[in-house]
């Protein structure tokens, strides 16, 4: 996620950095190129037709627009659900550690208990990485080295949803600990009901991830804009000559940064500047976890690289 603070008026004017252009340069440059080439020519040898109007770019162009505001909305839902689903996770992760450390083992705490502890909320640290892994399709094993053991890291190569398996086997511990009359059967429920919730808020991202805006409507709007922007010097050129590029360059730039808006919000999990940050998301969860252990020893969290949280 691209982030900044106290940055001037006149400095976002200029910024390239966090915008969409390194992703549409190169259509626009065609399109002004060919704008050049259109405007250079009819001022030389007069050959369009005095007749083309702007008329049909004035009705379609207003159609596009209401097109890319309701496609870049549907985007910035997406975006904004998938935020809200992990301010859920962070929430319910916190939920379940506080419900662990108080419930389960008896009183006073034994070294036994504090080692079980640790154990478990280890495993909903893991959960929280492998989430994040899972959505952006990373396979990091390695990442989980030190918070399962390597029997469980072993079993999770052969995990298609290892999240999913790491809660399976959160939820084993936990059932032995029941038998164990570490926790009674009521406490047992109010845990496996944070750990639902954090299931539940996997799920609404696997939808979002799996579910992207059907492809038949993306490909409408990006043929329709790229038309309507390679057509426009032929409308333009015969009214204000010389200044057609300059025109050209401002609509094709709002239309193209809109159409690339769109694709960039549409996967709010992606590692594009303007994503989810959730390595950073994730590492919070991880520190304040640990700080719930009392351990002195942990990642520092992350800051931003270049205006930019992973």
């Amino acid at each position: 996620m691209f982030v900044f603070e106290n940055v001037s008026w006149f400095r976002i004017l200029r910024s390239v950095r966090g915008s969409t252009l390194p992703k549409m340069w190169g259509r626009l440059a065609f399109t002004i190129g060919m704008s050049v080439v259109i405007t250079y020519t009819h001022m030389k040898w007069d050959w369009l037709d005095h007749d083309l109007t702007l008329a049909p770019f004035q009705l379609t162009g207003v159609a596009i627009g209401i097109f890319l505001g309701f496609r870049n909305n549907a985007s910035f839902d997406r975006f904004w659900e998938g935020r809200k689903l992990w301010g859920q996770i962070v929430n319910s992760t916190r939920s379940t550690t506080r419900l662990i450390l108080s419930m389960v083992g008896p009183r006073p705490i034994t070294e036994e208990i504090r080692v079980r502890h640790k154990e478990l909320v280890y495993h909903v640290i893991a959960w929280t990485h492998a989430v994040r892994q899972h959505l952006r399709r990373h396979d990091r094993l390695e990442e989980l080295e030190g918070l399962l053991s390597p029997k469980e890291l072993d079993r999770l190569k052969t995990e298609t949803n290892r999240p999913n398996a790491i809660m399976q086997i959160l939820s084993q511990m936990l059932r032995q600990d029941v038998d164990r009359g570490w926790i009674s059967v009521y406490q047992h429920v109010a845990i496996e009901q944070e750990m639902t919730r954090l299931i539940d808020s996997q799920g609404g991202c696997e939808r979002i991830k799996s579910t992207p805006i059907p492809y038949a409507y993306t490909v409408l709007l990006h043929q329709v804009v790229a038309a309507y922007c390679f057509a426009l010097p032929f409308g333009l050129v015969d009214d204000i000559g010389l200044y057609t590029p300059f025109v050209v360059l401002m609509v094709a730039y709002a239309f193209f940064g809109l159409d690339a808006v769109g694709d960039e919000l549409e996967d709010p999990f992606g590692e594009d500047p303007n994503d989810l940050p959730l390595m950073t998301i994730s590492r919070m969860i991880e520190v304040n976890l640990r700080e719930r252990l009392s351990e002195e020893s942990k990642p520092p969290l992350l800051k931003p690289v270049r205006n930019v949280l992973g």
